[in-house]
């Protein structure tokens, strides 16, 4: 069960670190410092398992960020939509 904890807070990690990227103004919005919690509400175990951690993790006056995350969305391997191929002979 841990190991599917960590791999699915690696690809929440990824994802947001993707969100911030592309929405440089949310990273403003988080304090220097500051312990980011990932909540996925669409699974309420990790979720209780992330406030778990972030609680026995958190330093004395240290600011932490909620971060809920209703769902992810499918993944995307490309965004190639319909791409032909023509093998040209040489």
């Amino acid at each position: 069960m841990k190991k599917e904890q960590f791999e699915k807070n690696v690809t929440l990690s990824m994802e947001f670190s993707r969100y911030v990227i592309e929405n440089p103004e949310i990273a403003e919005k988080i304090p220097k410092g500051a312990m980011v919690v990932l909540l996925p509400e669409d699974d309420p175990e990790l979720c209780k398992e992330n406030l778990k951690i972030a609680e026995m993790h958190k330093e004395k006056g240290q600011p932490v960020v909620y971060v809920r995350i209703e769902k992810l969305a499918p993944e995307r391997r490309s965004r190639l939509i319909n791409p032909s191929f023509e093998v040209v002979a040489s």
